[in-house]
């Protein structure tokens, strides 16, 4: 990107220089700047210093992305120890540098900077570096499920998501709640499937808790304290275990997947939670008792109950 010295006036009154690089001559009379696509390390270079002189000296390189026209919003990649690419973006307000800019970045926790009117975007982007490598252990835990398990939800997670739905067999899954600053230790679990095959499950859960070790990654955890290896993506394909609503017929409503299962072993039929509430809402036979409502199923008139979802209470 090039801005006009005009341009570059401008972004100096706003604590922001951009360091003039070497170019033809008939480039250099037409007066156009390049912003540097790196911080250096040297303490010669100005790249995106606060007007006060903020020193980069010891600074990590990184690579500026985006600077929008009115030079309010700039983003900034920058890399992990495991190579994982991240991106932060700062808007930067009226009261800049008095009040640090708005920083916006994909982390499953908050990101709280240290500021002073004499801090520089250079001091944000080495706190969103030191961030970065706080974090590598949980994004290492979550790229392996990612990686080497069919994971249901979320169809994409990003980097700020904490939560995974990984298949276990056909219509049985385990839903992941883990913590980012602990992303070994024991998530919280529960399970989704027919009562008839989650139960032995639940059972190995309570049972090997005590197995459980911090030391080993969190799959490989997931698979000793269950006694179970989950689904690979090198052998299996996602329609081996998964199956559409019997209600509506679709796998994704409204960005939901089939999460309720008939209990009977001999059904099994999975629906999504709004088609089956709907369905046994429509039944004359059916009943409802606090937040669950009572029925019986499409397929086999079997017992099956749904709990109401929190967007209907």
């Amino acid at each position: 990107m090039r801005v006009t010295r005009a341009e570059a006036g401008f972004a100096a009154a706003r604590g922001i220089r951009f360091e003039e690089e070497p170019a033809p001559p008939a480039r250099a009379r037409g007066g156009r700047w390049r912003v540097p696509g790196r911080f250096c390390a040297s303490a010669r270079c100005s790249c995106l210093r606060t007007a006060r002189g903020a020193s980069t000296r010891g600074s990590s390189p990184c690579r500026v992305v985006y600077v929008d026209t009115g030079l309010n919003t700039i983003k900034l990649k920058g890399e992990d120890s495991c190579g994982r690419q991240h991106l932060i973006t700062l808007k930067l307000n009226a009261k800049y540098p008095a009040e640090p800019p708005d920083c916006c970045v994909d982390f499953p926790v908050e990101f709280a900077i240290s500021w002073i009117p004499q801090s520089s975007l250079v001091d944000i982007y080495n706190q969103f570096l030191a961030a970065l490598e706080s974090l590598k252990e949980f994004w290492n835990a979550m790229d392996e499920i990612d990686e080497k398990t069919w994971v249901l939800e979320p169809e994409n997670p990003t980097r700020s998501a904490t939560r995974r739905r990984i298949a276990i067999g056909n219509n049985v899954s385990i839903n992941l709640e883990v913590d980012p600053r602990h992303p070994t230790m024991l998530p919280e679990c529960y399970f989704l499937g027919a009562d008839h095959v989650v139960n032995p499950l639940r059972t190995k859960l309570n049972n090997n808790m005590h197995l459980w070790d911090p030391d080993i990654t969190l799959l490989q955890n997931l698979k000793e304290v269950l006694e179970t290896d989950f689904p690979s993506r090198a052998v299996l394909e996602k329609t081996d275990f998964t199956m559409d609503c019997g209600i509506c017929y679709a796998y994704r409503l409204d960005g939901a997947i089939p999460d309720q299962v008939c209990g009977d072993s001999r059904c099994g039929q999975p629906f999504h939670q709004a088609c089956l509430f709907e369905w046994l809402q429509g039944l004359p036979s059916s009943r409802q008792s606090f937040n669950v409502i009572f029925g019986e199923c499409p397929y086999c008139n079997k017992p099956i109950s749904v709990k109401m979802s929190m967007k209907k209470l």
